[in-house]
């Protein structure tokens, strides 16, 4: 039986392309194996599905601190048990969606001679997958606009994996979890796997306004829970999981963080969408880079977080709702929904 390992994690944007990528790598008679950190969030989504093994790994950091002297030992130390890990399982592929603990698996497999293909979701690519490209065969890429960043020599336009559940959803469903009505609209507000305080804070400052013209679905992460909100056009849920497909389903719009993986989701579902980047005091930049390529193809509005209140997101909504022909027929012509096949055909083309 062919073998693949995947690796990525510390957010769950390097996590879910895996999950889209499980059921058709099954199916194609792949024996599927994971490499992770021990506490990272990789471990709590995948770590049941998947035969899992945790390395050690430093942080990839672009300021002073002063672990920035001992991580490079935690990575060494990580290369070192990846390649005892890859030398007992012998994979033909190693498929790499980024996150600091996939350095020192791209470096194992380089050194044990080990196919590596890396993915990166973003409009530039991460440190990590910057440090593995040249140790890898592939990067396969979700913005053509990424060419120019690492050029065409490895690089490849896929876009980024889908789950497929997520296009599976009810809106029936998704009203009735959160007893809203069939008649009013519905804004999803969504910030990541870890939630925004940021969004979560505007959102509740403003909900008596919000909710005079929107039913508002909240996903606002884990420990953020408001136990003493009552307000019967509002629902809100830490994580959502089995619910996700449905909540998407319910939404007819959705104001979300601008991460590559959840920004290529409301492409593919036809979502109209509000996006929310972090700013660059809180990130690389990247999120503003991806929220300002989806503008300019006019797939999104988008706010500043320092432009964000209540009347600039009331604005941008209805500007969605008077020009939504123009958005939807922009995201039905976008080559920037789902790259599972694509992404596929790479490992296809990879493998011996």
């Amino acid at each position: 039986m062919k073998k693949i390992v995947l690796t990525g994690g510390g957010t769950a944007g390097h996590v879910t392309p895996h999950l889209a990528l499980l059921p058709h790598l099954k199916e194609r008679g792949w024996e599927i194996h994971y490499i992770g950190t021990r506490d990272g969030i990789e471990r709590e989504l995948i770590g049941h599905l998947l035969p899992y093994y945790s390395i050690s790994a430093g942080k990839l950091r672009r300021y002073f601190d002063l672990k920035n002297f001992s991580d490079p030992f935690r990575v060494l130390k990580g290369v070192f048990q990846a390649v005892r890990i890859l030398r007992t399982l012998r994979p033909q592929l190693v498929f790499s969606k980024g996150g600091f603990v996939t350095v020192p698996v791209t470096l194992a497999a380089w050194l044990v001679s080990i196919p590596v293909i890396l993915h990166e979701s973003d409009l530039t690519p991460g440190l990590a997958n910057r440090i593995s490209l040249p140790f890898a065969r592939k990067l396969c890429l979700t913005f053509p606009d990424s060419l120019e960043y690492v050029g065409e020599k490895k690089a490849v336009v896929t876009g980024t994996p889908i789950r497929g559940e997520i296009k599976a959803g009810s809106r029936n469903e998704g009203l009735r979890l959160c007893r809203f009505s069939e008649t009013e609209p519905t804004v999803l507000v969504m910030g990541g796997s870890l939630g925004s305080a940021f969004l979560n804070e505007v959102v509740r400052n403003n909900l008596a306004a919000l909710t005079r013209q929107y039913q508002v679905i909240h996903l606002c992460g884990r420990g953020n829970y408001d136990q003493t909100i009552s307000n019967r056009k509002y629902f809100q849920i830490e994580y959502a999981d089995e619910e996700l497909p449905h909540l998407f389903a319910a939404a007819d719009f959705v104001v979300s963080r601008a991460g590559a993986n959840v920004t290529s989701e409301l492409i593919a579902l036809r979502k109209l969408n509000v996006l929310v980047p972090l700013s660059k005091e809180a990130s690389r930049g990247d999120q503003i880079q991806n929220a300002q390529s989806f503008a300019k193809q006019g797939l999104s509005v988008v706010i500043a977080e320092e432009d964000l209140d209540i009347e600039s997101l009331v604005e941008q909504l209805s500007l969605l709702k008077r020009e939504e022909r123009r958005f939807l027929g922009n995201m039905e012509a976008s080559l920037l929904g789902d790259g599972t096949f694509n992404v596929l055909r790479v490992i296809d083309e990879l493998s011996p």
